[in-house]
């Protein structure tokens, strides 16, 4: 059994364009902003989606964050081919090649087209802005 002192908050993505990052995930997935604020210099928006907490925040002072690999593919599974966190994912509950068809009418483009993974169950990734990449798995 998981320790039930802990309860996830969220995911701390580091954008060049904060608004333009959230505004996505807005149009894209259908989250909401739940606040958007200053901290620390930079802009910080609160992204809420899927319940859980997207946090996007602007370039602090002094910070030059580098660009983030692109996923690639391998044999027989892809990678971002670094450490740490390599992709977060979404069970979604309906009919996901609809829902990829929708988004790539979007524009969204598809770092992993839609497959059957190991389970036998769909799932894709999409490449979200700032270098993310969201696994996006049938339910």
């Amino acid at each position: 059994m998981s320790n039930p002192a802990f309860k996830f908050d969220h995911v701390h993505i580091i954008s060049e364009n904060p608004r333009a990052s959230a505004d996505w995930y807005v149009e894209m997935f259908g989250a909401t902003i739940v606040a958007d604020t200053v901290a620390r210099g930079a802009p910080q928006i609160f992204v809420g989606l899927g319940g859980m907490t997207i946090l996007i925040r602007g370039r602090r002072p002094g910070e030059a964050p580098a660009a983030a690999r692109p996923i690639r593919p391998y044999a027989d599974f892809s990678s971002h081919n670094t450490w740490g966190t390599d992709h977060f994912g979404f069970l979604y509950e309906g009919d996901l090649g609809a829902f990829c068809a929708e988004l790539r009418a979007k524009g969204v483009r598809f770092a992993v087209e839609l497959k059957k993974g190991v389970n036998g169950s769909l799932l894709c990734y999409v490449a979200a802005p700032d270098g993310v990449s969201i696994e996006l798995m049938q339910s």
